[in-house]
């Protein structure tokens, strides 16, 4: 990874596990050693190219506000110990702001806490936290940056609607059970079909955001229900792995696969033919307003509490054209 002239960027995940020199702090001043201020990035993994453009968005914003910036992350989106873990020494480290991708809106709810205890001003991006839980805690936030995750949900289901004639079995590969990114994805999508009678969910199962995950549980769906023809993916990963399973059972082209995120490999999908469509998010968009959010709050300005990011449909009529303009 490039070190920028007026960023410095370290990343750590499970199997590093460490805080380290690297990032040239001051672990009792929450700024580094040159005398900027340092704002850190807690992601919910680095092994997807949604968290790589978060963090490309978030690396330039640092760079445009003279700020050191620290990223980590835990190896798993599952692991959301050994991100609560990296919170916590973050704060032991005294980083002057926090923006925190949740691995899950409950269970972060408590370090969140810490870091209001220590006057650390936090910005959730992407996934909320859990609002009762975050109520009940007493848990402030500085911010919520990120995109609709039940408009995109109801997005990705008009256009099945519209694009099967309002005919479909559909089975649905659902992201960390209990997560608000993925449930909110899914009322989303079920609320644009409900309408429709002639669109039926046959299965509805997690696949946890990965794709090894996305390929076992839709393998197992399609011998379950053979007549299956349209799969709805929480995230693009999974549907990447569905794609595969759907080769692996000589169905290539046959059923129609949806996903969400709108990440690389997903769009070349798309232009192959190989996917029918999936939901823009533009996770550099919030990676930059994340640090931006949290840079004013460290220095005490005011700050929205919701941030939007911009959500699209990508379809093979714009896949091409979207990714020119990444």
């Amino acid at each position: 990874m490039p070190i920028h002239r007026q960023l410095i960027v370290c990343v750590a995940v499970a199997a590093i596990g460490v805080f380290g020199g690297a990032c040239n702090r001051d672990a009792t001043s929450g700024g580094a050693a040159n005398g900027k201020p340092r704002v850190a990035l807690v992601m919910k993994t680095l092994n997807n190219p949604f968290f790589i453009d978060m963090q490309r968005g978030a690396e330039q914003a640092a760079k445009d506000l003279n700020v050191d910036l620290v990223v980590q992350a835990a190896e798993r989106e599952t692991d959301v110990e050994r991100q609560m873990q990296i919170v916590e020494n973050l704060i032991q480290a005294r980083v002057g702001a926090l923006a925190l991708t949740p691995s899950g809106s409950r269970e972060v709810v408590p370090v969140v806490g810490k870091a209001n205890q220590a006057n650390i001003p936090v910005v959730i991006v992407d996934t909320r936290l859990d609002q009762k839980a975050a109520a009940d805690a007493g848990v402030k936030t500085t911010a919520f940056v990120g995109s609709d995750n039940y408009k995109g949900g109801q997005i990705i289901g008009e256009y099945l609607v519209k694009t099967s004639g309002a005919k479909a079995k559909v089975a649905i590969l659902e992201g960390i059970p209990g997560h608000e990114t993925g449930d909110s994805r899914v009322r989303g999508f079920r609320d644009a079909i409900k309408g429709s009678p002639g669109v039926t969910i046959v299965a509805s199962q997690p696949a946890n955001w990965e794709r090894d995950q996305g390929f076992n549980v839709f393998q197992n769906i399609l011998q379950a229900h053979p007549d299956v023809d349209t799969v709805f993916a929480c995230n693009d990963i999974m549907a990447l792995g569905a794609i595969e399973a759907i080769a692996a059972a000589n169905k290539s082209g046959k059923i129609r696969v949806l996903g969400f995120d709108a990440i690389d490999d997903a769009r070349k999908a798309i232009t192959d033919g190989r996917m029918a469509a999936t939901v823009a998010q533009y996770p550099d968009e919030m990676g930059r307003a994340a640090i931006e959010a949290a840079v004013k709050a460290m220095k005490g300005e005011s700050v929205p509490a919701d941030i939007g990011v911009r959500i699209g449909l990508i379809t093979r009529e714009n896949a091409a054209r979207e990714s020119d303009k990444k």
